[in-house]
Order: C-alpha cells, then sequence, then structure tokens
C-alpha cells in the first residue's frame, strides 16, 4: 500500500506566514547593519525589534488598494512599530526583500528533498539487497536481450538517485545567495556591508553583482535540475508500469486492503501511483521551461518573471517532494515475482544466449561474420517454433565443427551473465 503523504512540510515552507516572516526577519536585519553604520539609532533599533511585526489580514487589506505586496507589508509592520518604522527599509528596494526571501525558501525546499531523497535510496538499496541475484531477463527495444537480475534495476536506480542527490544539492548551492543592494543593483543607497551581514545572519552568500534582482539563470537552473530528478523518477516509475503488464507480472505496486483498481472492471490491480509520478514529472519539466524563459528580461529588471514563477518555483518543489515521498512507497511496498522471473526468462527458450555462443566462436578461430551467421541460423529457425535454442545448436553440424555437445551447453550457464554482479554492488556501497 501507499501511505499518504503529508503536505504541510513543504507546503509550510510556501505559506505567506513563513514568506511574511522572512521579509521582516531580512528587514530587521538590515536596521540591524545600519545601526552598525551609525544610521539607525540605537532606541530606534530596539524598538524596531521590540514591536516589529505583521498581520496577514491587514497587509490583503492593504493590498487591495497598492496593489504591490511589499508596501502592503512595510505598512502593516509600520502601524506595529510607529515612528521608528521610518528606518526599516531604508535604502532597499523591494528585491531586495523579496528575492533574498525566496531565496531562503528556496534552500528550505531543496532541504525538505534531499530529506526525500535519502529515504527513496534507502528504499531502494534495501531492495537491491534483497534481489541482488534475482534473475531475470534483461530487455533491449522491449525484446528480450541477455540475463540480468533485479537487484542489478535496483543498484542502477540507486546510481542515479546518488546523481539526482547531487543535482538537488547543487540546486541548492545555486540559489542560496541574496542581494541587498538597491534599485538597479548599485549599493548607492544601502552599503555593501548591510548585504554581507544580512546573507550571513540568512545563510546565504551575497550575489557577486546583481541588478534589481537575483539573476533568474539561478532559478532556472534550480528548476531545471529538479526537472532532471523527477524525470529519473519517471523512468523508474515506467519500468514498473512495464513489468507489471499482465502477461509480465515481474513486479507490481502493492495494492491495499480495500483498494478499487475500476470502477467497471472489479478485477484491475493498476499502476496507478507509478503513473501518477509519471505525469507530474511532466508538469515539472514543463515548469522548467518557464525558468528559463524568465532569464531575459528588460534591462535592469522587469517584472514578468514574477507572476509566473509564483506559480513554478512552490509547485514544482512541491510536487517533487510529494513524488519523492510517493516513490518511497511503491519501493518499500513493490511486489516482486521471481518466479514469474524466471518463466518469461525460459520462454525465449534460450536465444538470450547467443552471444555466448557468438564469442566461443570467435575465440576458435571464426571471423565474427561467418560465427555469426551460424548463430542466428539457429535463432531464426525456433523464433516462431517449440524448440529450445540449445537443441537446434547441437544439431548444427557446421557449430558441431568448432564446438563440442559440452561446450554449446557450457553457454547457457546464467552464472556466468551474473559474475559481475558481486563487484557492481560493492563499487556502489551496496553491501
Amino acid at each position: 500500500m501507499i501511505t499518504r503523504y503529508s503536505l504541510p512540510r513543504m507546503a509550510r515552507i510556501w505559506s505567506d506566514q513563513n514568506r511574511f516572516s522572512i521579509w521582516l526577519k531580512i528587514e530587521v536585519l538590515a536596521c540591524e547593519a545600519n545601526a552598525r553604520l551609525g544610521i539607525v539609532p540605537a532606541r530606534a533599533l530596539a524598538d524596531i525589534r521590540k514591536k516589529a511585526r505583521f498581520d496577514i489580514g491587514r497587509i490583503d487589506e492593504i493590498e487591495r488598494e497598492t496593489r504591490h505586496d511589499v508596501i502592503a507589508f512595510l505598512t502593516s509592520v509600520a502601524e506595529h512599530v510607529g515612528p521608528p518604522s521610518r528606518y526599516i527599509h531604508y535604502g532597499l528596494t523591494s528585491s531586495d526583500v523579496g528575492d533574498t526571501a525566496l531565496s531562503v525558501m528556496m534552500v528550505e525546499a531543496a532541504d525538505l528533498i534531499l530529506a526525500d531523497i535519502d529515504a527513496l535510496l534507502a528504499a531502494v538499496k534495501e531492495k537491491a539487497k534483497a534481489h541482488k541475484d534475482t534473475v531475470m531477463v534483461g530487455r533491449t527495444h522491449g525484446v528480450h536481450a541477455e540475463p540480468t537480475t533485479f537487484g542489478l534495476k535496483m543498484a542502477l536506480m540507486y546510481a542515479e538517485l546518488l546523481r539526482a542527490r547531487d543535482r538537488a544539492l547543487r540546486a541548492r548551492e545555486v540559489i542560496a545567495v541574496g542581494k541587498i543592494s538597491g534599485a538597479v543593483g548599485t549599493h548607492a543607497n544601502v552599503d555593501p556591508s548591510v548585504e554581507k551581514y544580512v546573507c550571513e545572519k540568512l545563510g546565504l552568500t551575497p550575489a557577486p553583482i546583481s541588478t534589481q534582482i537575483v539573476q533568474r539563470d539561478r532559478h532556472a537552473e534550480y528548476l531545471t535540475q529538479l526537472a532532471v530528478v523527477a524525470s529519473t523518477l519517471e523512468k523508474y516509475a515506467l519500468e514498473i508500469r512495464g513489468l507489471q503488464k499482465t502477461e509480465i507480472l515481474e513486479v507490481e505496486e502493492g495494492f491495499a486492503k480495500g483498494q478499487k483498481g475500476s470502477s467497471a472492471m472489479p478485477h484491475k490491480r493498476n499502476p496507478v501511483a507509478c503513473e501518477r509520478v509519471c505525469g507530474l514529472a511532466r508538469v515539472i519539466r514543463g515548469n522548467a521551461m518557464v525558468g528559463l524563459e524568465n532569464i531575459a528580461l528588460w534591462h535592469e529588471r522587469d517584472i514578468s518573471h514574477s507572476s509566473a514563477e509564483r506559480v513554478v518555483i512552490p509547485d514544482s518543489t512541491i510536487l517533487l517532494d510529494y513524488m519523492l515521498h510517493l516513490m518511497t512507497g511503491i519501493i518499500e511496498n513493490l511486489n516482486v515475482y521471481p518466479e514469474n522471473m524466471k518463466r518469461n526468462l525460459e520462454s525465449s527458450r534460450g536465444v538470450v544466449f547467443s552471444q555466448r555462443v557468438l564469442l566461443e566462436l570467435a575465440k576458435r578461430g571464426v571471423t565474427r561474420e561467418d560465427a555469426y551467421t551460424i548463430v542466428q541460423r539457429s535463432a531464426m529457425s525456433i523464433w516462431n517454433k517449440g524448440a529450445h535454442f540449445k537443441d537446434a545448436l547441437l544439431a548444427d553440424a557446421e557449430l558441431k565443427k568448432y564446438l563440442s555437445k559440452k561446450e554449446i551447453i557450457d553457454c547457457f550457464d546464467l552464472k556466468y551473465h551474473l559474475k559481475d554482479v558481486e563487484r557492481t554492488f560493492k563499487v556502489l556501497g551496496i553491501q
């Protein structure tokens, strides 16, 4: 069964309460920095620290008139602080507060996503260990290729998720910057020391140069990294869907007691969670494209990016958080059917060992072209018949000039294909 997702973890980050709280923190920190410069009197700073607060209902009321969220916020704060509020937002522009706060929230979201990836990594690692030697057929173009193990499939997912973790970490690093540089970013009305102080207190690095905004290539990279992670989840959700087909049924999503698969067909057990992952990955990729479109703005800034990213950035982080949680449940509760894997492997009647025979012939001096012809002849002869590939090879007079009966039979040893599994697991640290 798939456990329910608890949205408040990520939703709290994007709540008005959290956003305005970070805005207020930035404003107070800027006042502290300006007090060090002698701009804000000590008494005024004390009053600001003591009285600074906001009322979301009041902010909404003011914004309906001003149509400017930061001004509405500042007005609400000023109503609580009184006369010393004249030092709040001193030399700042709206984006100093909004963009720096957005970076803080994006970092918080990235930290949650990193924790999610760690949980999924742990689930995949356990599944890989459990099925390290569970033999199944590998497929290329959807057609039987050569033997592999289900553990190797899980190990492949583990390795890709390690890269996904690196991507999420890079996304965090690229956006962990702030700017308190004033209108058009020249620091004309706000000393660079204020920017340094505020960013350090928030765990950010000051942008080495900015205009009125933090440059949107950072946000685009963040969204693109999340999209690649989402696509990795889609890749393995799609693999599970393929392996759950009725005629294959090598793995299957957990199906909870009381769960229903179809309004019309009571027998259905559909991979709905995996399908959900695949569908949502498309949304996150689309959001990444919006991030790329937001890079190019007029001159030092315009505001065309703002409305779009207020949707795509929270949505992408919320969706990826959900998808990672969902995928962890899928892996933990995955039904694996080794007997079906064995049955399917055997259903192609030994043709999956054709390359081994080809290579044995090459070792004995047969040209690759001639060896390919000999082996393919036997393989094609049984493709639509009930015979076994081994029997066809044993009956091939030309093949028997080069390989003995025992040597032909030895080509069908599964251990040959699985001899490197242990090394692969060791390289990946799956022990």
